[in-house]
C-alpha cells in the first residue's frame, strides 16, 4: 500500500473508532445522587436563572460562557477542498475544537451551518451568540468572510475572529519579524511580494503594513498576475492593494525582491524565481500541502534562504495552532469585547520574542532535534511549547485592557500565570512547577559530575537559565569544551577539573580530610587517599562536604551501586538516621506518589521498614505534601505470612512511636490506591483517603514495581532520592533524560535549601 493510500485508511480509521469523532461534552459536577441532580437541574436549576436574568454579566459567574467558543462554519472553503458543505467540513471543526481544548483548556461546541448567503449567515450566528463566550469563524470563503466578520465584530459584545484571516497573518508576522533580524534588514524598507489574494493574503499584507512594511514595497498577485492600479477586473478588497507597477507576472514581481508571502497554489516558484531575489531571500511558501516552491529545492537553490512553509516535517511550520488558542484564552479571561488589531499585535511580538529564548529540551525532544535554537531554522515556536499559552495569553489579555476592550481586568499577573499553568497541567506537573519554583527562590551551587555528556550539558544550562540551581560542571575542562562545541551549545558555567593547577592545594585538603576520617577504616596512608581522591566519585562528595558545593548529582554514568559506595565512605548519616535508604518520586495525574526502598536495603527487617518509613515521610513534609503511608504485602491485615508478619510489626511499632504519622498495613497496593477499595477496612488508620507513600518489604518489589510505572510511562518518575545522609547529595539512574535531570537537580536544590 502506498504511503498516501495508508495516510487515507488511517485517518478513517481515526475518525471511525469508537466512540465516532473527536470531541464528547463531559460533566463538570458531581451528578451521582439525586442530590445532585436536584442541582443540576429542576428544581435547584432555577435559581442561577433568577440570578441571570437580574444580571446578564452573571451567566459568566453560573454558566460553562466565559470557556466556551463556538466554531461556526458554513462549509464554503474547507481546507483545500473548496466548497464542500457544512456538513462535510464537520470533522474540520471538530479537529478546531481538539486544538482550542489540547493547547488552551477551551470548551467549543461546532457548529456547522447550512446557509451562504451572508446576510442570513450573520443573523444565525447572531441569534446563537449568547450560548458563547467567543465566536471563531473558520472555512468561509472570501470576499463573504470579509464582510461576515466585519459585521458580527461591530454587532456583537464578545470576541469574534476569523482564524483563516488572521491566524496565518499573526503566526507568519512574527517569523517574518525575526527573520527579518536574522537578515539584518528592516521592514519599512524590504520589497514584499505576495502570492495570493484570499482572505488569509489579504490580512497578512494588512498585518505586515500594521508592523511597519511600505504599501508601495508590497506587490500582491492573484491567478491573473500582480494587483496593479488600471485593472479593472478586481474587487474592492484587491483594490487596497493596487500600486503603480509595470510589473504584471509573479516572475516580474519577485526580481530583486526580500521577501516572498505564497499563499495561492503549489510548484509556482521555480528556481530562477528564486534566484532573482535579493541576498538573504526571505521565502514564506505556505500552500498547504504542496508548498510554492518545495523546501529541499530552495535550500538547495540558494544556501542563504530562509524558509517556512505550512508544512510539520519542514522547519519553521506557519501553524494556527501557535494563535488561536492562546489569542482565545486571554480574550476570555478579560472577557474582551473584541479581538482588536493591538491585541493580534501582542500576539505577534509574544511569538516573535518566545523564539528567541532557550528552547525547552522537551520540544527539542518532541521533535528529535538537539539544541534547537534560533535561527534560520528557528525562528517561530513551535507548537508544543508548553510556554505559549502564558506568553501569548497575557500579552493579549494586557493589550485587551490597555484598549479598553477588556470587561474585567487583572490585577495579579504571577497568579494569573500560574492559573494558565494549571489549565494545562494536572497534578503530575503541578508539583514539579511548585518545586522549582522554591528552588528558583533561594537556588544552590550543584556540582554535576560527568559534565563532559551532553544529557548533563543541556540539564546545566537550562538549571542555569531559569535560575533553578548554580552548575558547576565536574569534569575534564577539555571534555566539556568539546562536547560544548559539538552541539552547538552557548553557556558559560563554572567548570571543576581537578587536573588544573589551582585545584592542587584544594586537592591536598581534600586528600587530608578523607585520611583523617578514614584512617581506621580502609584508608591506610595519605598516598591512599590521594589515589582515590582522583576519582571523582569521592572528589564530588568531598566538594559538598568541605562546603565549596552546596548539592551534588552524580552517577549518570555508573550504576547506581558503584555511585553509592564512595558516597557513603566520605559522607556520614544525618545525626537522625539510622539508616540511609532511597525513594522514588511518581508524579501521577492523581499527585504524587512515593516508593521505597527502592535501591539500598535488599531485604530490610521491621525495624528498617520504620526507618524507611520515617525516612520517606520525612521528604514528603520537605516538599510540602502530608504524608499518608501503605506499608505493602501480597496480603491484606492477614498477619500470616513471614512477609506479612514483618511488615506488622513495622506498623505496629510506627503507631505507637509515631501517633501522628497517618500509617497502616500491611495491604496491598490496589487497595492503597484506591478509595472505595479502602472502605472494605473502615478499622484502617488511613481511613478512605489513598496513600501517597508505598512502603514496599524489599528492594526487589519496590524497585520492579516503579520501573514497570516507569516503562509503562504511566507517571513521571523522579529519583532515586537518598535519604539519610548528612550531605544534599543524590545519584541520577544511569543515562537519565535531560528532563530527569533536572527533576532531581531540583529535589537536590530544595535539600540544600531545607539544611542551610
Amino acid at each position: 500500500m502506498s504511503k498516501e493510500k495508508n495516510l487515507i485508511k488511517e485517518a478513517l480509521e481515526y475518525h471511525s473508532s469508537k466512540p465516532e469523532g473527536k470531541i464528547e461534552v463531559i460533566p463538570t459536577k458531581p451528578h451521582s445522587t439525586q442530590r445532585d441532580l436536584s442541582l443540576a437541574y429542576s428544581p435547584g436549576v432555577a435559581e442561577p436563572c433568577i440570578e441571570i436574568n437580574k444580571k446578564p454579566t452573571d451567566s459568566y459567574k453560573y454558566t460553562s460562557k466565559g470557556n466556551l467558543v463556538a466554531v461556526i462554519s458554513n462549509g464554503t472553503a474547507v481546507l483545500g477542498l473548496g466548497n464542500i458543505g457544512a456538513e462535510a467540513s464537520k470533522p474540520v471543526m471538530e479537529g478546531k475544537g481538539l486544538l482550542f481544548k489540547i493547547f488552551a483548556g477551551i470548551n467549543v461546541f461546532d457548529i456547522e451551518v447550512n446557509e451562504t448567503d451572508p446576510n442570513k449567515f450573520i443573523e444565525i450566528v447572531k441569534s446563537i451568540a449568547p450560548t458563547f463566550g467567543g465566536i471563531n469563524l473558520e472555512d468561509i470563503k472570501a470576499p463573504e468572510a470579509f464582510e461576515i466578520e466585519k459585521r458580527l465584530k461591530a454587532e456583537l459584545d464578545i470576541p469574534v475572529m476569523h482564524d483563516d484571516q488572521h491566524g496565518t497573518a499573526i503566526i507568519s508576522a512574527a517569523a517574518l519579524l525575526n527573520a527579518l533580524e536574522l537578515s539584518s534588514k528592516d521592514i519599512s524598507n524590504v520589497k514584499i511580494v505576495v502570492s495570493g489574494a484570499g482572505a488569509a493574503a489579504i490580512s497578512c499584507t494588512r498585518l505586515y503594513k500594521a508592523l511597519g512594511a511600505s504599501p508601495e514595497n508590497i506587490l500582491m498577485c492573484d491567478s491573473k498576475g500582480v494587483i496593479y492600479k488600471g485593472r479593472t477586473d478586481i474587487n474592492e478588497e484587491k483594490k487596497e492593494f493596487a500600486v503603480e507597477t509595470s510589473d504584471r507576472t509573479l516572475e516580474d514581481a519577485m526580481k530583486n525582491s526580500d521577501v516572498f508571502i505564497g499563499l495561492s497554489k503549489g510548484n509556482i516558484v521555480s528556481p530562477s524565481m528564486l534566484m532573482s531575489m535579493n541576498a538573504n531571500p526571505i521565502v514564506f511558501a505556505m500552500a498547504n500541502p504542496t508548498p510554492e516552491i518545495d523546501y529541499n529545492l530552495a535550500i538547495k537553490t540558494r544556501k542563504d534562504v530562509i524558509m517556512a512553509t505550512g508544512r510539520s516535517d519542514y522547519p519553521n511550520q506557519v501553524n494556527n495552532v501557535l494563535g488561536f488558542p492562546y489569542i482565545f484564552r486571554g480574550a476570555l479571561d478579560v472577557r474582551a469585547k473584541d479581538i482588536n488589531s493591538e491585541m493580534q499585535l501582542a500576539a505577534v511580538r509574544a511569538l516573535a520574542d518566545l523564539a528567541k529564548e532557550s528552547v525547552p529540551e522537551q520540544v527539542s525532544l518532541a521533535y528529535n532535534v538537539k539544541n534547537m535554537k534560533f535561527g534560520r531554522d528557528y525562528i517561530i515556536p513551535k507548537p508544543f511549547d508548553n510556554r505559549l499559552i502564558t506568553r501569548v495569553s497575557m500579552a493579549v489579555a494586557k493589550a485587551a485592557m490597555e484598549t479598553g476592550v477588556a470587561q474585567k481586568q487583572i490585577t495579579d499577573w504571577k497568579a494569573y500565570e500560574e492559573e494558565l499553568l494549571d489549565r494545562m497541567e494536572g497534578a503530575d506537573q503541578k508539583l514539579m512547577r511548585l518545586m522549582q519554583t522554591r528552588a528558583k527562590a533561594n537556588p544552590k551551587k550543584l556540582l554535576l559530575n560527568n559534565a563532559e555528556e551532553y544529557n548533563v550539558l543541556k540539564a546545566a544550562q537550562i538549571l542555569a537559565e531559569e535560575g533553578i540551581a548554580k552548575p558547576i560542571l565536574l569534569g575534564k575542562r577539555s571534555k566539556i569544551e568539546a562536547t560544548k562545541k559539538e552541539y552547538n551549545l552557548e553557556f558559560d558555567l563554572p567548570i571543576l577539573d581537578m587536573d588544573d593547577i589551582e585545584n592542587k592545594e584544594k586537592f591536598e585538603k581534600y586528600a587530608q580530610y578523607l585520611y583523617n576520617k578514614r584512617q581506621r577504616n580502609g584508608i591506610s596512608s595519605i598516598y591512599h587517599a590521594n589515589r582515590l581522591l582522583k576519582s571523582r566519585d569521592y572528589y564530588g562528595p568531598l566538594a559538598v562536604e568541605m562546603g565549596d558545593a552546596d548539592a551534588l548529582l552524580t552517577g549518570f554514568s555508573k550504576s547506581y551501586k558503584s555511585s553509592l559506595q564512595p558516597i557513603l565512605e566520605v559522607i556520614d548519616k544525618d545525626k537522625d538516621s539510622k539508616k540511609v535508604a532511597s525513594s522514588m518520586i511518581l508524579i501521577t495525574k492523581k499527585g504524587p506518589v512515593f516508593i521505597a526502598d527502592t535501591s539500598i536495603n535488599v531485604e530490610p527487617n521491621s525495624e528498617d521498614l520504620v526507618e524507611i518509613t520515617q525516612l520517606t515521610a520525612k521528604l514528603a513534609k520537605a516538599l510540602a505534601i502530608k504524608p499518608r503511608v501503605a506499608l505493602l504485602s501480597y496480603e491484606n491485615f492477614s498477619n500470616c505470612s513471614p512477609i506479612s508478619k514483618k511488615v506488622a510489626k513495622a506498623v505496629e511499632i510506627l503507631h505507637e512511636t509515631e501517633p501522628n504519622l497517618i500509617v497502616d498495613g500491611e495491604m496491598q497496593p490496589d487497595f492503597a490506591l484506591d478509595e472505595e477499595l479502602l472502605n472494605a477496612f473502615p478499622f484502617s488508620k488511613i481511613g478512605n483517603k489513598t496513600a501517597n507513600i508505598l512502603i514496599f518489604p524489599d528492594l526487589t518489589s519496590a524497585n520492579l514495581s516503579y520501573k514497570l510505572v516507569k516503562g509503562l510511562k504511566y507517571a513521571q518518575v523522579i529519583g532515586p532520592v537518598l535519604m539519610g545522609l548528612s550531605q544534599p547529595i543524590h545519584i541520577m539512574s544511569m543515562r537519565s533524560s535531560v528532563e530527569e535531570i533536572i527533576s532531581i537537580a531540583t529535589i537536590a536544590v530544595l535539600d540544600a535549601q531545607i539544611r542551610k
